[in-house]
């Protein structure tokens, strides 16, 4: 198994614990914030459905230029529009590890701003670093923005302290 199929399997796998967070967001709470600094709890949610499918399509050329970047996130107006682009995230991602190939993976990507390269790296350690690894980072947060809201939050690595056999 090379590199691109052991994250496939990994995101698929990821996929399904995305689902079961997702699936508790309350529609009628997108507006809340924990600080006003933060994500509203809908704006989250979106980029939590997006980042996977974002981050593929940026690794579709050999350099990114994060100067011409919109890093607003969107309001969604349902869970229908969050899950329509997990969706839509969930093909991306799943026909770029498909279909690059080991050269590709291991090939240069470059982070720039206009002319000055930031980063540059591997595609397959962006998409490490910053499709799996940043989609869980918000994945954990939208579990504290649920147990701030007195959600009950699933499972993700083992039982939560509201879905715990044993307790």
């Amino acid at each position: 198994m090379n590199n691109s199929e052991s994250m496939l399997k990994e995101f698929r796998e990821e996929v399904t614990t995305t689902k079961s967070v997702l699936g508790r967001v309350p529609e009628d709470k997108f507006g809340w914030k924990p600080h006003e600094r933060s994500m509203s709890l809908g704006q989250l949610t979106l980029h939590i459905a997006t980042i996977p499918g974002g981050i593929a399509n940026i690794t579709k050329s050999d350099a990114f230029d994060v100067s011409q970047a919109r890093f607003a996130q969107a309001m969604p107006k349902s869970m229908e529009e969050v899950y329509a682009a997990l969706e839509q995230s969930i093909r991306v991602v799943e026909q770029t590890l498909t279909e690059t190939t080991d050269d590709v993976a291991e090939a240069k990507w470059r982070l720039m701003f206009g002319e000055k390269e930031l980063r540059s790296m591997p595609r397959s350690s962006v998409w490490r670093s910053l499709m799996l690894n940043h989609w869980y980072h918000h994945r954990g947060q939208l579990s504290v923005y649920l147990r701030m809201l007195e959600v009950h939050v699933p499972s993700i690595y083992g039982p939560s302290a509201d879905e715990n056999p044993f307790a």
